[in-house]
This record gives structure tokens, sequence and C-alpha cells, in this order.
């Protein structure tokens, strides 16, 4: 089995909800907190090339609704969003759960079961 590395912010309460679903179930992941840690820029950039940065930049967060407008609308491609997501990461949609080469954005207790099943 591969290993499982779930990247975001503890007191997120998605990421809360991931954890606890994941302990419910006895997987054990390693926990990765873009606060304490950063943001590993080589699998930012393997995230967006698989993902495409639209489903990485969380648009409707209190952290990107706090950036001034026309740091808004700087965001217009994959450079630009990475270069966002590197500066603020709390700009990233969580959690995001790494095993092997599966790659899954967000909490849908659904998909990870069929993920992880």
């Amino acid at each position: 089995m591969s290993t499982i590395t779930l990247y975001g912010i503890p007191n997120c309460d998605t990421v809360k909800k991931a954890r606890a679903w994941l302990a419910e179930r006895g997987v054990e992941a390693g926990f990765h907190d873009y606060k304490k840690q950063g943001v590993p820029e080589s699998a930012l950039r393997g995230w967006v090339k698989t993902l495409g940065w639209e489903a990485l930049l969380n648009r409707k967060g209190t952290t990107r609704r706090k950036l001034d407008p026309a740091r808004q609308a700087q965001v217009a491609d994959a450079d630009s969003a990475i270069a966002l997501m590197l500066e603020q990461p709390s700009v990233i949609r969580r959690p995001v759960l790494v095993r092997g080469d599966v790659l899954r954005v967000g909490f849908d207790a659904d998909a990870w079961a069929k993920t992880l099943g």
C-alpha cells in the first residue's frame, strides 16, 4: 500500500473532518502543515499539471476574498496561480490527499472511500 499524505492547515474545518474520517477507518496518513512546513513547490507544480490550477485555487475562501482586487485579477494562468499559492498557502483548496499517483482535492467521503478502498 502506498503512503498517504494529507496536505492542509490543521485548523481548517474540512481538514479536521478529513482527518477524523481517516482516523475512524484506521487509515494512517502523514500530515503536511502548510503553515509550519510551507507548500512544497515541486508537489504543487505536479498537482497543477495533473488537476489544473483552477481545481486547486479556492476562490470562495476568506484568504482570497481579503486579497486586493488587483492581486486577485493577476491570477490568470498556472504560473500566476502557483505564485499566489506559494505566497498565500491558504488559497489552496483543502485538503489535498496524495497516495502514490492518486490525487484528491477537497474532502468527499464517497470519493475517498473508493480511492482508499
